[in-house]
């Protein structure tokens, strides 16, 4: 018997098969109503098996409100999502698909197999059970009246149900399907959406050749960073062609990228050595150095070899090193000047998107009842580390609950 009380049983359609629309089409195949899921990929969950090169970090083991901290101005937003479904509930959930997960020496929560394949598979095969129905190289093209238009293998076709739930991405890695070609089908509905921007991204930086050339792909371990006024955070990067991206450069991106847009660039503090204060370093430095060159100097003194004594040359002279005073100031504050976020096709996750008051409580557009919005392709954002992941898993569950709520209303 059906959750949702109708003659006829009630129909979803859910576009987009990243975790947001995954966990819509869970919930809402749950409830007894019946999932088509439609996909522009050869196959659905490709950022998610991305991500699962590095381990999967599904999510963060920190203190709630800690945790939600970490999504800035979206997390008044944000915090009714995870309320709903937040990491406990997330853990639980995989653990229900015979995932088992771990807190990391970081907080970091992964899969103990620390693969995203086992997790997908599984996922997908209970989705198949519940009776969701796949539709891949199917290409969302907007609307074509009240229907939904399709480009497929075998032409164009327009389907129609009773709900529709999007779930469509922002617009990063666009090869694995999130190209935000929806941006102009809604704004052309009236609903306002934001300029998507890269998020989780690399910075450009003017490199001199010669670093450029000895250091390009070289990781930047154990340092701290932060911004004018800001407090530092402490992690890795690694230094690119371009300039700089990673773990640390991804915490700070969203007021680097905010910077650079109000002031034309950003100016990154790096603390080299954080493990040591001003005065025990400038004390280190003093001691006679005989007949070692200034690099091995700075190496047994001040821990700074490799790509951090590189780092310490781009900026400043080897005259000014030499003098202990100078160079701990340095090696405690050096700055450098980031002028561009990386392309957005580059970016782990992008910024903007359908904005808060286009939506209500439950994701679904004002504008056009019985329609749905999840994931990126909403105006938020979130650094790595497992909030992102998190508020995406989490508004599929709200908007698929929501969309439940809606079927039964109309009953």
């Amino acid at each position: 018997m059906n959750d949702v009380a109708n003659v006829t049983t009630p129909t979803a359609i859910v576009v987009g098969g990243g975790p947001a629309g995954l966990m819509a089409a869970e919930g809402l195949s749950g409830a007894g109503i019946a999932v088509d899921l439609y996909d522009a990929m050869p196959s659905v969950g490709r950022k998610l098996l991305l991500a699962g090169i590095g381990g999967l970090n599904l999510t963060h083991s920190e203190a709630p409100e800690s945790f939600l901290a970490r999504y800035g101005v979206s997390a008044a937003w944000v915090r009714s999502w995870l309320d709903a479904f937040g990491p406990v509930a997330l853990r639980t959930w995989a653990q229900s698909l015979g995932v088992e997960t771990f807190v990391g020496s970081s907080g970091r929560v992964f899969p103990r197999e620390l693969k995203a394949a086992p997790l997908l598979r599984a996922w997908l095969r209970r989705l198949r059970q519940a009776g969701v129905r796949f539709h891949l190289r199917h290409r969302w093209q907007g609307w074509q009246g009240d229907e939904l238009l399709f480009e497929t293998p075998a032409g164009r076709r327009t389907v129609r149900a009773d709900v529709t739930l999007l779930a469509l991405g922002g617009g990063s890695w666009p090869r694995l399907g999130s190209d935000a070609a929806w941006v102009p089908w809604l704004q052309a509905r009236g609903i306002p959406v934001n300029a998507l921007k890269p998020a989780n991204c690399g910075f450009e930086v003017g490199w001199s050749d010669y670093f450029r050339s000895h250091y390009a792909g070289e990781a930047v371990k154990r340092v701290s960073a932060w911004l004018d006024g800001g407090a530092p955070q402490t992690g890795e990067f690694i230094v690119t062609r371009h300039g700089v991206e990673g773990g640390l450069i991804y915490t700070l991106s969203h007021e680097l990228r905010e910077r650079i847009e109000s002031r034309g660039s950003a100016v990154l503090h790096l603390d080299l050595n954080p493990a040591k204060d001003m005065a025990r370093l400038a004390a280190d430095l003093s001691k006679s150095r005989g007949s070692q060159s200034l690099a091995n100097h700075l190496r047994k003194q001040a821990g700074v070899d490799g790509v951090k004594a590189g780092l310490l040359r781009e900026v400043f002279s080897a005259d000014a090193l030499a003098e202990p005073a100078r160079a701990a100031r340095a090696i405690k504050d050096l700055t450098i000047k980031l002028v561009a976020p990386r392309p957005l096709e580059e970016a782990i996750s992008s910024a903007g998107g359908v904005v808060s008051t286009a939506l209500d409580e439950h994701l679904m557009l004002k504008a056009m009842p019985g329609v749905f919005c999840a994931g990126e392709m909403l105006d938020w954002e979130a650094p790595t580390g497992g909030y992102l992941l998190t508020a995406c898993f989490a508004s599929g569950y709200v908007a698929g609950q929501g969309a439940i709520q809606w079927l039964r209303n109309r009953a």
